[in-house]
């Protein structure tokens, strides 16, 4: 067999291998939109900057995309780049290759982060995308190699020697891409891969005719719903599933990320993870189980702060998750780098006695304090935000680190970012959610202010999470959308419970007839709240996300086009 065949087979084995293992992870739709939209994004970089050979933005955003969306995703993004930006380029033998080499990139920025975070740091990131320019270099010299069908040592070398000048430029050129919006771009897909891991409940049609729907009202009228009586922590209660734990939504199914979230909102709110029950399992049973499986740092944190908030020990079947907490920080103080993780982290250890290494975090938290007094998801450089902000004071706070500058320069960073409504967003300018402000509030909270009185236009923050609680006891994102409203209202009730991170144990409920008294009895209509929606339902294929991506890449290609004029080939 020829060396040009043999090749040519291997490359067709690794694409066709890499696309079915993506098809085989049977990403739900959003997903495959998501895949498709960054794909033609990356490949729109590659277009845009044709009159510039060997500078090309694309090989740093695959490697964030895979460090941010997982290695499947991160394959499928680079290998539909290369595919969609020639179709403006020029399509050839050396397409597949490309498809490949990206993919392959995306592959690694997955490795990156299974390795640790240090690989999200600003510059090790960065030498990351330069790493991986290089080797895709190598691999398009060798594709000229199958082209020519000469011997392959020989021919490797004069093409790698004659590429220099371009590989060189493409090797610098990913440094300073990476190094200029790396992390900020996984912050943004960061935050999109969690609002990824829930599914959608349909809304249930009407089950009866007009006379229900006038009786309904008249009990509406005649007396308040139980679960606006109970509240936040009566929506919480009633959504809580058989296993324990918690979806994003009433009668999803359970992920350790809403279940932390949800037993923590109900131990600020007084009942501990111990006591909250159904079907014989507590809360705290189901994070102690999901926990088995956990590795991701954030997971370990929330984890240890719901065993802390029941009152029992950090170790989990022989395994104890304080110490593996521990391993993973510094010399310099920080967790992973990154402001966000060592924050929890400070929280973490403070809860369990480590006041040492808590303060250690808390002083390098400290020190990553932007110039507009803000703090932000990585550190020191990048785009501050409240979440981040508030999640920083609270660690100040309990690192007893809290310097009267350093907080009121967050603070008066936060006032600058508060909206008329008394809520805060996400990012600046944007419309007030409940996460952020739940985030603010504990903040605030940690250093001692009253958020009552934080006030913008005469509205304070506590005002505006108590105006998004609807009728059934949930707390809703935002005044325009009810997304996932188990997770938002555990974090909502956090703030509502003036309540900062960590949480002291929570004294046991007694016991009545050998029941917990904090058994959750909502009614299984309350549960239900819709039709549960299978990972993957109607998620459509890896041949509809590449027509999707080529829809995409054409618009975004036109529109280059209109823009620079044709693209250099």
């Amino acid at each position: 067999m020829s060396w040009t065949l043999a090749s040519a087979l291997v490359l067709a084995l690794a694409l066709g291998g890499g696309f079915w293992w993506f098809e085989r992870s049977r990403p739900p739709a959003r997903m495959l939109a998501l895949v498709a939209t960054l794909a033609a994004l990356c490949g729109l970089g590659r277009v845009a900057f044709a009159a510039l050979p060997s500078v090309k933005p694309t090989t740093a955003m695959v490697l964030v995309c895979g460090l941010a969306l997982g290695a499947a995703p991160g394959f499928a993004i680079g290998a539909l780049a290369a595919l969609s930006s020639n179709f403006f380029l020029g399509q050839g033998p050396w397409t597949p290759w490309q498809m490949a080499a990206w993919g392959a990139v995306g592959v690694a920025g997955a490795a990156l982060g299974h390795v640790g975070a240090p690989g999200r740091h600003r510059i090790a990131l960065a030498t990351a995308a330069s790493l991986c320019a290089l080797v895709f270099s190598e691999v398009m010299n060798l594709s000229m190699v199958s082209f020519s069908g000469g011997p392959v040592l020989s021919q490797w070398t004069l093409w790698a020697a004659r590429g220099i000048p371009f590989d060189v430029t493409h090797v610098v050129a990913s440094f300073l891409f990476a190094a200029a919006f790396g992390p900020e771009l996984l912050h943004s897909l960061e935050r999109f891969r969690t609002r990824l891991q829930f599914s959608w409940a349909a809304v249930q049609p009407p089950a009866a005719g007009a006379a229900v729907l006038v009786l309904v009202g008249a009990l509406a009228l005649a007396q308040p719903s139980a679960a606006r009586a109970a509240g936040p922590a009566g929506y919480l209660l009633a959504a809580q599933n058989g296993d324990g734990g918690f979806g994003a939504a009433p009668g999803q199914p359970s992920s350790p990320l809403f279940s932390a979230w949800s037993a923590l909102g109900l131990a600020a709110a007084g009942h501990n993870p111990a006591d909250v029950a159904r079907g014989g399992r507590s809360a705290l049973d189901a994070v102690r189980s999901q926990a088995a499986r956990l590795s991701a740092t954030n997971d370990l944190e929330r984890t240890l702060l719901v065993l802390r908030a029941a009152g029992v020990g950090p170790t989990i079947a022989g395994r104890n998750l304080l110490d593996v907490l521990a391993a993973r920080q510094r010399g310099n103080g920080s967790i992973a780098g990154l402001v966000n993780l060592t924050a929890f982290g400070v929280y973490a250890l403070r809860g369990f006695g480590r006041g040492g290494a808590a303060a250690a975090g808390a002083r390098w938290i400290a020190r990553q304090q932007d110039s507009d007094g803000g703090f932000n998801f990585a550190g020191r450089g990048s785009v501050s935000d409240v979440d981040d902000t508030g999640a920083a004071l609270e660690a100040l706070a309990a690192g007893s680190d809290a310097g009267a500058h350093t907080v009121a320069r967050a603070l008066a960073f936060l006032h600058s970012n508060q909206n008329s409504d008394g809520g805060f967003s996400a990012d600046s300018g944007g419309s007030s959610n409940a996460q952020s402000t739940a985030f603010a509030v504990q903040g605030l909270v940690a250093v001692g202010r009253d958020p009552a009185r934080f006030t913008r236009a005469g509205a304070s923050p506590l005002g505006y999470l108590r105006s998004l609680i609807a009728p059934n006891g949930s707390v809703r994102y935002s005044r325009s959308s009810g997304q996932t409203p188990v997770w938002v209202t555990g974090q909502a009730l956090l703030a509502l419970s003036r309540r900062s991170f960590p949480l002291a144990p929570v004294p046991r409920a007694p016991r009545a007839a050998g029941a917990t008294a904090a058994t959750a009895t909502g009614s299984a209509s309350a549960r239900r709240g819709g039709r549960r929606v299978r990972p993957g339902a109607g998620a459509g294929t890896a041949a509809g996300m590449l027509a999707l991506a080529w829809r995409v890449g054409v618009v975004t290609g036109y529109v280059v086009t209109d823009v620079l004029g044709s693209p250099a080939r």
